[in-house]
């Protein structure tokens, strides 16, 4: 009697050659298009995927007889589409745009300030070509590229001078290493502050070759607490403005004005850190007791630092304004270079200061966001939740709610909006939020005990379509 031949055999067997799977019309075709590289790579995921799946005994059994054809036909047809899929997905930038639905204007994790269209045209133009960016056209030598920033920023802050390093960070840094190493630098105890990242003023201070001298109390701290803390080490005080927390009840906080004299009867340096770096009062728009920066200038700081991709609404930078003495001993620093930007964040930020110096504030994206009106939010919200709830297990309502601005600023305060609180028969909200963040464009919003939670306040109107047409193929 023959041997009774086994049903299976090892499901390794089924795995097929990359050869096999390259010489397949549909990857010939792709090869051509994107090239060999990317699709022996995408081949081999695959199939170390399918290998994966088949060691866990959770893909198809290889069987033998009659369906054994079909059955490798078949493999080979979904490995083609996955090697496809993959090949697609790795072409595509890994930095991607997103509709920003949180009501959270400056989102950290979403990029902080969407850049101005005259500033994205600047960029272009100074980005897809050479540029005069340290060539003086006037004398045909050499030039320095700070003139680009220096002269709008300097007129914008009413100083003298202004320099742009890479973040606020590396601003504090190169301030306090040039103008306190191996010194002193008071600061109260109440401006200690850590933000995002875990940047903290007192380790960036211990890194600068700075040592901090700390005064006051957390809530309570007076000029005088500075003055008895000065010393023949001292060389500079710093005011530290706690954008990212507030201290309410019995507290108390020299005035800017109270320092300046403080440090010139001492001949000492005053710098203050704002963080946000706001050019324009806020204040119409609800939002309080956040500085501006050309105010602390004009007050007599020696030299303040703000970020550019916050309230300023300008790409990611660290400018620093004040004394021109000053602000040449930075630059001196070997660090500056180390610190210092290119031509793209120079062509952003000159462009968006541009925009203040004009007065064309609704041009700045943060800005108009943060003047858009709630009845015009709502008339959005409104037609976006009848479009939603029509579909067949929507529900889609308009409610009353709070943006806010974020970007480690202005805690604590609101800005009134409407909101599109949405739900679904069969999915969750966590589903929901799942499958538009999967979307292209990806749509972020925010969850709500059972409500996905849609806040147009920063949401770009030609946006709103967008949105709708994603429910729209959701079943």
């Amino acid at each position: 009697m023959d041997p009774i031949e086994p049903e299976t055999e090892s499901p390794l067997r089924q795995i097929p050659a990359v050869d096999d799977l390259l010489s397949r019309p549909g990857l010939r075709q792709l090869e051509a298009r994107v090239g060999h590289r990317v699709v022996v790579e995408a081949t081999r995921k695959a199939l170390e995927q399918l290998r994966e799946t088949l060691r866990a005994g959770t893909g198809p059994a290889s069987r033998r007889g009659a369906g054994v054809a079909a059955a490798r036909t078949a493999l080979m047809e979904q490995l083609e589409r996955e090697i496809l899929d993959c090949a697609e997905a790795g072409l595509e930038p890994s930095l991607q745009p997103v509709i920003n639905a949180t009501g959270v204007i400056l989102h950290t994790n979403l990029g902080r300030a969407p850049l101005a269209r005259e500033a994205l045209q600047h960029l272009a133009r100074a980005g897809g070509a050479y540029s005069n960016l340290e060539y003086d056209l006037e004398r045909g030598e050499r030039g320095k590229r700070d003139v680009h920033t220096d002269g709008v920023l300097a007129r914008l802050l009413g100083a003298e001078r202004a320099l742009v390093v890479n973040n606020n960070a590396a601003a504090v840094f190169l301030a306090l290493n040039t103008l306190a190493e191996g010194a002193e630098v008071v600061v109260s105890r109440g401006e200690l502050i850590e933000i995002g990242g875990e940047f903290r003023i007192p380790d960036i201070c211990a890194k600068s070759g700075a040592t901090l001298r700390e005064v006051g109390t957390t809530n309570r701290t007076r000029a005088a607490d500075y003055a008895a803390a000065i010393n023949e080490r001292t060389r500079l005080l710093l005011r530290v403005h706690p954008s990212n927390f507030r201290i309410i009840g019995f507290t108390e906080r020299p005035a800017l004005e109270e320092l300046v004299v403080l440090a010139r009867e001492n001949h000492l340096l005053l710098m203050e850190d704002l963080g946000s770096g706001c050019l324009v009062d806020l204040t119409p728009c609800g939002i309080r007791d956040e500085p501006v920066a050309g105010a602390s200038v004009r007050a007599g700081a020696d030299l303040v630092t703000f970020s550019g991709d916050k309230l300023l609404g300008g790409p990611q930078a660290g400018i620093v304004a004040g004394k021109n003495a000053v602000l040449e001993r930075l630059r001196r620093n070997p660090l500056f270079r180390a610190l210092r930007v290119d031509k793209l964040t120079i062509a952003a930020l000159e462009a968006t200061a541009a925009l203040y110096f004009e007065e064309r504030h609704d041009q700045v994206p943060v800005l108009r966001m943060l003047r858009l009106p709630q009845q015009e939010i709502t008339r959005r919200a409104r037609r976006l939740a009848e479009r939603i709830g029509a579909r067949r297990g929507f529900s889609a309502i308009v409610r009353d709610g709070q943006s806010v601005l974020g970007g480690g600023s202005t805690p604590g305060q609101g800005l009134e909006t409407s909101l599109v609180a949405v739900r679904h028969r069969s999915h969750g909200a966590a589903a929901l939020e799942g499958i538009l963040r999967r979307h292209r464009p990806a749509i972020i919003g925010r969850i709500e005990k059972d409500d996905f939670i849609l806040d147009l306040r920063t949401v770009f109107e030609d946006q709103d379509d967008e949105i709708g047409r994603a429910f729209e193929e959701i079943e």
